[in-house]
Formats: C-alpha cells, sequence, structure tokens
C-alpha cells in the first residue's frame, strides 16, 4: 500500500454563482483545512461541509495563507472542484491479478495508466472495484464510522484457495469473513465476478454465487447484486497467465448456469440476483435479454444492461428527435467495437429511414490490444485510423465517447480527436449519450478548420 501525507486540496473549478465565487475562490488556490481539521480527500471534504459555520484555511496561488469564515444552511455545497478526490494520496493495490487489464498493457503509455488503485474512497465515490485485501484496521475503522456505504468489491472467487489462485494475495481467501463484517454492520457491497475459463468457471462459480446469495437477504442484504462478467485479455498479458479467452461456447455454458440460479434467486431473493455482463450474450451471438430482465440496472455501470438500455433509450429518443428529413444530406461513419455489431444493426435500419441521412456503421476490432472481439470502450486511436484507412469516410465521422479518456479527447494509446480529423479531413463528433448521437447525425456539420 502506497500513501503521503495529506497535501492541500488544489481547486481546479469554481461553480457559478457559488458560495465558493462569491467570497473570491479561485482555480489554483488550496484548501488546507475546514474548522481545523485537515481533509484527506472528497468524502471527509463533503462531511466537514455538512456544517453551518465553518473557518476555511485556504493558500491562494501566490502562496499566501487565508482563513474564511463561512455561514450557509446546512446542506449548501460550497461550489469548488478539485484536482484529486484524494488529496493524501492513492491506496495502491498490491495484487497480482493476472487478468488485471493494468498488466495488460505494453510499456510506454503514460504514467497514469499504469496506477494500479485498490482505494475503497474512489469505490464509494465512483464506483470503481477494489478486493479488499488492501485494508489496514484503521480504514476498516474508517469504513464503519463513515457507514461508507455501497462499496463495490471484485469477489472472482469465494473458496479461499480460488480466490488467493486468481489475486497471488494468501489474504484474498479471507473474503468470506469479510463479507460476515459488511453483513454484521448493516453496510452493502455490489460484487464482480470475472470469470476466468478453467480458474473459476463451471462448479466453482457455482459455489460463489451461492455463497454470495447467502448475504443477499433481509433488509439491509450485505450483497446487493452481483455482476459475473468475462475475462478480458490482450496480447500484452504475461504469457505464464495461464488464461484462455473465452469462447463462444463457454459463454453460452455460463449464460445457461448464470440464468438457471437466477431463477433460484428470484424465488429465494425476490430479485434476479446475479447479472450477466453484456459481453456473454456478444461473445455467444446471442440477443439480449428483454428491458424487464435488469430490474433498476443495479450493475449497469459494469456492462450489464447497458446495450439493453442504450437501444430502448435511443427509441425514445427517436420518436422524439428525428425528422422525416435532414437537410442538408451527409453521410456519416459511425464507429464502434465489432461485437455490437448486430445489436445496434436496429438503430441503423432507423437512422437510415429518415431522408437526407445517411449513416454508416464501421464495427471494429481492436489489433492494439490483440483482439478479434472488442467492444467500443476499449478501442485505440490507431484502431480507428486503421478502420477508417482507405475508405470514404463522407462528410463527419461520429465517435462514442466512451473511447476516450473522461473529460478529454485522448485515446488510451495518446492519440487525439484532433489527430483524427487531420487525417482524414472531416470533422468528429462526439456522442455522449443516446441524445448527443442523434444530435450528432441531426447537428449542421461543423467546418473543419485546418492547419
Amino acid at each position: 500500500m502506497s500513501r503521503s501525507t495529506i497535501q492541500p486540496a488544489l481547486v481546479t473549478q469554481v461553480l457559478p454563482s457559488s458560495i465558493a465565487e462569491e467570497i473570491g475562490f479561485e482555480p489554483g488556490d488550496r484548501l488546507v483545512s475546514i474548522n481545523g481539521m485537515a481533509p484527506r480527500d472528497l468524502i471527509d471534504y463533503q462531511f466537514l461541509c455538512a456544517d453551518e459555520f465553518l473557518t476555511l484555511e485556504v493558500l491562494d496561488a501566490n502562496g499566501e495563507r487565508h482563513e474564511v469564515e463561512i455561514e450557509k444552511d446546512y446542506d449548501d455545497d460550497l461550489g469548488l472542484e478539485f484536482e484529486s478526490a484524494l488529496f493524501d494520496g492513492l491506496i495502491q493495490c498490491n495484487n497480482r491479478c493476472p487478468f488485471c487489464f493494468i498488466d495488460q498493457k505494453p510499456p510506454g503509455m503514460r504514467d497514469t495508466l499504469y496506477l494500479k488503485d485498490d482505494d475503497y474512497r474512489l469505490s464509494f465515490l465512483y464506483g470503481s472495484y477494489l478486493t479488499l485485501t488492501n485494508l489496514p484496521p484503521a480504514e476498516w475503522e474508517r469504513i464503519e464510522q463513515m457507514r461508507l456505504s455501497p462499496l463495490y468489491v471484485s469477489v472472482h472467487a469465494t473458496e479461499a484457495d480460488v480466490r488467493s489462485r486468481l489475486l497471488k494475495n494468501p489474504r484474498a481467501g479471507l473474503i468470506l469473513e469479510q463479507l460476515q463484517w459488511f453483513q454484521t454492520r448493516r453496510l452493502q457491497i455490489h460484487a464482480q465476478v470475472v470469470v476466468c475459463p478453467g480458474i473459476n468457471d463451471g462448479a466453482h462459480l457455482d459455489r460463489t454465487l451461492r455463497d454470495l446469495a447467502k448475504f443477499g437477504g433481509g433488509e439491509v442484504p450485505a450483497v446487493a447484486s452481483v455482476a459475473v462478467v468475462p475475462v478480458g485479455l490482450t496480447r500484452f498479458r504475461p504469457p505464464e497467465d495461464e488464461l484462455v479467452p473465452v469462447s463462444p461456447a463457454d459463454a453460452k455454458a455460463t449464460i445457461e448456469q448464470v440464468q438457471t440460479r437466477q431463477n433460484e434467486f428470484r424465488q429465494q431473493l425476490g430479485s434476479t440476483f446475479a447479472w450477466l455482463a453484456d459481453e456473454w450474450f456478444l461473445i455467444a451471438g446471442l440477443e439480449m435479454p428483454a428491458t424487464e430482465d435488469y430490474e433498476d440496472y443495479p450493475q449497469i455501470d459494469n456492462g450489464v444492461g447497458s446495450i439493453r438500455l442504450f437501444l430502448d433509450r435511443f427509441a425514445e429518443e427517436a420518436d422524439r428527435l428525428l425528422p422525416d428529413t435532414v437537410l442538408p444530406p451527409r453521410r456519416l461513419t459511425w464507429v464502434v467495437g465489432n461485437a455490437v455489431r448486430t445489436a445496434f444493426d436496429e438503430i441503423l435500419d432507423r437512422l437510415n429511414c429518415v431522408n437526407g441521412l445517411n449513416v454508416e456503421m464501421l464495427p471494429l476490432n481492436s489489433d492494439f490490444w490483440g483482439q478479434d472481439i472488442s467492444v467500443t470502450g476499449v478501442l485505440t486511436g490507431i484502431d480507428v485510423v486503421r478502420g477508417l484507412r482507405d475508405r470514404e469516410v463522407g462528410d463527419a465521422i461520429v465517435l462514442p465517447t466512451v473511447m476516450l479518456k473522461h473529460g478529454e479527447t485522448r485515446f488510451l494509446d495518446d492519440v487525439t480527436v484532433a489527430d483524427i480529423e487531420r487525417e482524414f479531413g472531416v470533422p468528429v463528433l462526439l456522442a455522449n449519450d443516446t441524445e448527443g448521437f442523434i444530435q450528432c447525425c441531426l447537428s449542421e456539420i461543423p467546418v473543419l478548420v485546418k492547419g
């Protein structure tokens, strides 16, 4: 576990018309303390700011120290955004999971792409998964005292020897005791099981789901849901990792196995409880489950139901937004991962019913990662350039923002959207949701400034 001392939190944005703007905060200021307490992270910040009377110690961009007193309503937000959610450093992972995507990256990428977090605070704030193997007693106490729930936990297997084999960490075998800890304190987790054929599938997966279901009942279930996800492999993974990719036959067998358990869980727990990631159906070449099968989408951020939700939202937005005709006519190239090729055919048909609109879907695999079947989110700039080369791209290229680093126009391989525009001489339109995607297809295409 790597930690550093608490640093003053760097302000990167002051929201308009906020309390912080009124009292003169500016980007570049650093928040040192609130009521004499130095916040470790965004959780402390939110907790400390809940008071009605605040005394803030601040360092401005010139290094001058100020003390600011504020009186506000209890729930009022100050309107500050920070460089990081963590002010005292990242709790890093010391497991050696062979399927870890961080360890399956090539050398030479930017440093931040190799950080392996196992931080419960990022789990609580953003839904990232942790293993619980890197937490000292003080952090367990903080989780309990601050009621940091739910957390998102990579379980993978409940048998001690199987989980230790997967995580390459002897502490991994404590998972059932840790789940009992959550249950005793009426705290919750959402669990993830990454299925590796020949290691934790079959009877091991069955055991894991049944064990997790024991924590799934009651008024406050310790395990609120489970996502079952196929292992994703790249050509950069260690050669001795003993992993094999999920085949269509593996996918069909796992779907059948989990769906059998789902029927049991619905009777036993009143919920499907264990959910299959969309990738299983894409790999198996099967249709996505119906909308009602996903209940309230408890594992949507883990790729469970995201395609069905996208299809449903597109249908709703298309009824509201799509005209009979679009002028001037345009031809667009829509880039997606080849795993969703057939799943999105109905979207393509609906778009191309609009007079003057011609959308061609370009489904790509990722040669960069060495994958024959790829979801959209793993495509790199190099993959996109390869797919578009020697092709009539039309008037513009439509890219889902899931390919890009959050908040940036840069792919994982550091190719930028501007690079692609220069390469092909047409604008790149970024679509971040269903409505945004439709607007990309209908809005006036911007003139590309060349230089």
